[in-house]
C-alpha cells in the first residue's frame, strides 16, 4: 500500500508530491498530459498585485515557503528552474508615480516596494516617468519543471501516463483502491480537469483562458521583466515570453485571432522596436470565483481530497496550500477557512 495516489502532475501535483516525499511518504502520480495551464504558465511569483498596488494574499508566509520549496527541490532534481529577477512596473504618469509610493508606506507592501525609482534607459522602451521595482520576485520556467520532475518521478516507478478512471475507485476502511493500485489517501489536483471529477465537479472552479506569446525582439534590451497590462519576461537568446489575456467564455486551449489581436497591441504600447511572433499559445488556468484555491477533504469520503483553484499565482500558492492540506491530513491541523472547501459546504457529490 502507498500513502498517496495523486492524480495531476502540475504546479499542484508537483507541490503535493514532494510535500509527501519530504516527509518519507510513498507516492504514485497519474496524469494523461489533458491539461497545459502549468506547462505554458508565465510562472512569475509576484507578491503585489500591480493593477492595483495591493498585496497579494499571504505573500509573505507563501513566500518563505516557496523560497525554501524550490531550493530543495532545485538540489534534489539538479536542474535550475527557479530564476530571481526584479519585475519592474512602468509608470505612464506621475499619478501613478503617486500611487506607487502611497502604496509603498502601507505596512503589508513596504517590503515589497522599492522607494527608489528606476529611471535606467532599456533600448527598444520609452519610460520618461520611470519604473516601480517590485522586490522578492523571479520567475520559474514552469515548462521544464513539470518535464524534469515527471522525469524524476519516472525514474523512481511513481508516475503512470493514464486517464484516471472515476468509475474504478473504490473506498474501504484502510483506504482507496484504484484498479490494482491500494493507498491510504487520494489527492486530486487537476486543475481544469476538475469538471470531469464527479466527486468534486459541483465546485465554484471557473476557469480563465490565456494566451502567450513568445517573441523574438533582437533590438530589446532587457535583463528585467516588465509588468504593466501585460508582462514581457527576458528568456535568453533575443527571446521573450509576453503575456496573458484572459477570457472568461472560451474554455479551449486553442490560440485565437482576438487574443493575437489584443497581445499585440499591449506589446506595442510597452516597447517601440520590431519584433517577430514565434510562439502563440494557451490554456485555461483554474480560476474561482472569490480567488481563492480549492483545499480539502471531500463531506462523504475523508480519503478523498483537493489541491486546486491555484489559479494565475500557482508557482507562489503551490508549496503552502500543499503544505496546508498535507498537514490536515497527516496532523489534523484545521485549514484556514478561506481556503478550504467547506465553504461551499453541501457543493460537493458523489
Amino acid at each position: 500500500m502507498i500513502d498517496y495516489l495523486i492524480v495531476g502532475s502540475g504546479l499542484a501535483g508537483i507541490s503535493f508530491s514532494e510535500i509527501a516525499l519530504n516527509n518519507n511518504k510513498t507516492i504514485l502520480v497519474l496524469d494523461n498530459n489533458s491539461q497545459n495551464s502549468s506547462r505554458i504558465a508565465g510562472g512569475l511569483y509576484n507578491p503585489v498585485i500591480l493593477k492595483r498596488f495591493s498585496e497579494v494574499w499571504q505573500a509573505e508566509p507563501q513566500l518563505v515557503i516557496m523560497n525554501q520549496f524550490y531550493a530543495d527541490l532545485r538540489q534534489k532534481i539538479a536542474i535550475d528552474f527557479d530564476f530571481k529577477k526584479p519585475i519592474l512596473r512602468k509608470f505612464y504618469s506621475v499619478e501613478e508615480q503617486n500611487n506607487w509610493f502611497s502604496a509603498s508606506d502601507k505596512v503589508t507592501l513596504a517590503p515589497f516596494l522599492s522607494t527608489n525609482l528606476i529611471y535606467k534607459k532599456y533600448q527598444g522602451i520609452d519610460s520618461p516617468f520611470g519604473y516601480g521595482e517590485v522586490l522578492q520576485t523571479g520567475y520559474v520556467d514552469t515548462a521544464l519543471l513539470v518535464e524534469k520532475y515527471r522525469e524524476y518521478l519516472l525514474a523512481n516507478h511513481s508516475f503512470l501516463e493514464e486517464t484516471f478512471d472515476y468509475c474504478a475507485l473504490k473506498f474501504d476502511s484502510d483506504g482507496v483502491l484504484y484498479k490494482d493500485i491500494k493507498a491510504k489517501q487520494i489527492i486530486f489536483a487537476e486543475g481544469f480537469g476538475i469538471h470531469s471529477n464527479p466527486y468534486f465537479n459541483n465546485l465554484p472552479l471557473d476557469g480563465t483562458k490565456g494566451e502567450l506569446f513568445t517573441i523574438k525582439a533582437p533590438t530589446l534590451d532587457l535583463d528585467v521583466i516588465i509588468n504593466t497590462s501585460v508582462f514581457i519576461l527576458p528568456i535568453g537568446n533575443d527571446l521573450y515570453k509576453v503575456g496573458a489575456t484572459y477570457n472568461w467564455k472560451d474554455k479551449t486551449d486553442l490560440p485565437t485571432a482576438e487574443g493575437k489581436a489584443e497581445l499585440i497591441e499591449r506589446i506595442k504600447e510597452i516597447i517601440n522596436c520590431d519584433f517577430e511572433i514565434i510562439e502563440h499559445f494557451a490554456g485555461v488556468r483554474p480560476t474561482v470565483k472569490d480567488r481563492r484555491p480549492l483545499v480539502g477533504t471531500h463531506s462523504e469520503y475523508n480519503r478523498l481530497h483537493i489541491l486546486n483553484g491555484l489559479g494565475t499565482r500557482g508557482v507562489m500558492l503551490g508549496p503552502a496550500m500543499a503544505k496546508s492540506l498535507f498537514d490536515q491530513i497527516e496532523h489534523q491541523i484545521p485549514l484556514d477557512k478561506e481556503i478550504d472547501i467547506q465553504r461551499f459546504r453541501n457543493k460537493t457529490k458523489k
